[in-house]
Parts: structure tokens; C-alpha cells; sequence
């Protein structure tokens, strides 16, 4: 059902830019027969509109892969550095919800580890999708990797500059229809207590989960329910996300022998610069797209990046 919602929906945004472009050509040619040069500049400003829109179609269209309709997770953990590190993951959980509050998501809070000073350590939260905003894990996919943050500390009081590395991981959540086989002897499961933000359960009760698959070494947690169990649930599910987001990794490495997203978090293994300072610049080191907005970039305004990376990813 979802999958013919989505067909549907496209099939009506093609079939009514078919009609607004016919619509247009009639305007602009009644515009020259008439000699009216007002009807003939409204319509050819119409018709760059809809050259947009169609460019953004196209780009949706390449969102054919197995999980690229499934809402995604997003995980964000800072590099070395303390706190120079923790406020610059904090700075990109701001940009990625940002982003997404922007194009329709709704988001869903996991769990977020606040740093020893300012910023967080870590932190997970969902993009879900609507019937406005959909696609949220293909979009997002290319995401993944070592981000790099260079500017003049506002914790340092000697004002010198610093460069700081935070890890970004997409993952998408898995669908019912896909069987997901883990067994309890692969699992080791903690209980710690919430911090952060919560409520009066905070701090009280051992509400949290951690979940370690020992075979692969993958590590989900949450806190964000009161409930222990609603929480082991959703750590889970997490949990059935990143395992299948793992084979879907190896899948495309067999397939198109790309490097592995997930790797140091440091120098040498970064896909996107932030400079702030001497100048500013956003640089993606692998489509080398370029912003020189960068305040505007950690607002959310990464559709630049997105788009380029899709189109790498498929052609």
C-alpha cells in the first residue's frame, strides 16, 4: 500500500506539470501574438519554476533503492577533543533536525548523551516520513562519515583556532516485511540509569538500555521512555536498523567497491569541511560541492550536498 501511495503521488505530480507546462506555452504564445510582453514574462517566469520542479522530480526518481522510502535513523558521536568536539556534534544535531523540521519530517527523539561541559557525546534521533515528505533514508544515506569543523574556539581564551571531528552514521528502520533472524545468546543487554532531559524518572530508575551484538560489535541504546521495556523495544528495533543497514553496506562495497563509510574519526577519513574561520567555506570532499554560506549550511540548508551525492551514488 505504501509503495502504490508513493507511485500514485508521483504519477500526479508528472501528469500536473504536463498540464501547468501546456497551460504555460499557451500563455506564451497568446503573449507574442498579442504582443503583450507582460502575459510572455509571467509565463516564462512560470516556466522556470517548473523546470525547478521537474529538476527535483528527477532527482527524486533515483530513490529506487531497497530501503530508500524508510524513515532513518541518524546517530551523531563526537571525535577527540572534548569539548570542542562534543559542541561541534551538537552543532550538526542541530543542522541535520534543522533540515528536517524544514522539508516536512517529523522527528522522533532516541537518546542524547550531554558532553562534560557544553554540546553532547552522542546523540540518536528518527526522521520519519509523511505524505509530504517522504524518501527520508535515501535522501539522508551519503550522510555518513567523519565531518570536520574548522573555526576560532569560543572555548579557548586565547581565541586560537581549532579543528574538531564529529561522526555522522544513517541507518534506515526496518520494515516488518523484512526478517531481521538475531538470537538472545548474541546479545549482550545493559540497564543504566537516564540522563539528560526526562522528566522525574531521571537519575531514579535504571530505565536505559544498552544493547551490544557481540558478533559485530554493534552498540544501540535508548533512554527516552520512561518505560524499560518501551525503551529495550525501540533499542530493537534500532538494533534490526543498523544490522540490516550493515548488509546493505556490503552489498554496495561488492557491488561498487566503495570505501567504508565508518571509520576514524579524524583526519584523513572526513567527506565534508566546515571552515569558519580565516574564511567561510563547506566543502564536500567527494562531489567537491561548495557553499560559501556556512552559517546558512549549519542552519540545515544542505540540500546542495544531498542532491550531489545522490547523483554520484547512482551514476
Amino acid at each position: 500500500m505504501r509503495e502504490r501511495d508513493q507511485l500514485s503521488q508521483a504519477l500526479s505530480h508528472i501528469q500536473k506539470i504536463e498540464t501547468e507546462l501546456k497551460d504555460t506555452i499557451e500563455l506564451i504564445e497568446l503573449g507574442h501574438a498579442e504582443a503583450d510582453q507582460d502575459i510572455t514574462d509571467a509565463a516564462e517566469k512560470d516556466l522556470e519554476t517548473l523546470h525547478q520542479r521537474i529538476q527535483r522530480l528527477r532527482l527524486e526518481s533515483l530513490l529506487s533503492g531497497e530501503a530508500d522510502a524508510n524513515n532513518s535513523f541518524v546517530e551523531i558521536h563526537a571525535g577527540a577533543g572534548g569539548t570542542e568536539a562534543q559542541d561541534w556534534a551538537q552543532m550538526l544535531v542541530r543542522m541535520y533536525a534543522r533540515w528536517a523540521e524544514a522539508k516536512g519530517y517529523k522527528i522522533e527523539w532516541i537518546e542524547e548523551s550531554p558532553g562534560d561541559e557544553a554540546g553532547i557525546k552522542s546523540a540518536t534521533f528518527k526522521v520519519i516520513s509523511n505524505k509530504d515528505a517522504n524518501h527520508p533514508y535515501g535522501w539522508l544515506k551519503g550522510e555518513s562519515g567523519v565531518h570536520r569543523l574548522v573555526r576560532i574556539s569560543p572555548f579557548d581564551s586565547n581565541a586560537r583556532r581549532h579543528t574538531s571531528f564529529a561522526s555522522v552514521w544513517i541507518y534506515p528502520e526496518v520494515d516488518d516485511a523484512i526478517d531481521i533472524q538475531i538470537e538472545d545468546k548474541d546479545l549482550r543487554i545493559d540497564t543504566y540509569r537516564a540522563s539528560g532531559a526526562g522528566g522525574q524518572h531521571v537519575n531514579k530508575t535504571d530505565s536505559a538500555i544498552r544493547i551490544t551484538h557481540i558478533p559485530t560489535g554493534v552498540v544501540v541504546q535508548c533512554q527516552n521512555d520512561r518505560s524499560q521495556h518501551r525503551n529495550r523495544a525501540q533499542a530493537m528495533s534500532m538494533l534490526k536498523a543498523r544490522l540490516y543497514e550493515v548488509e546493505l553496506k556490503k552489498r554496495e562495497e561488492a557491488s561498487q567497491a566503495n570505501e567504508a563509510n565508518k571509520s576514524e574519526i579524524g583526519w584523513g577519513h572526513q567527506i565534508r569541511s566546515y571552515v569558519l574561520q580565516p574564511y567561510q567555506m563547506v566543502k564536500d570532499l567527494r562531489t567537491h560541492v561548495e557553499k560559501g554560506n556556512a552559517h546558512g549550511v549549519l542552519e540545515g540548508d544542505i540540500d546542495a550536498f544531498l542532491e550531489a551525492t545522490l547523483v554520484q551514488k547512482i551514476g
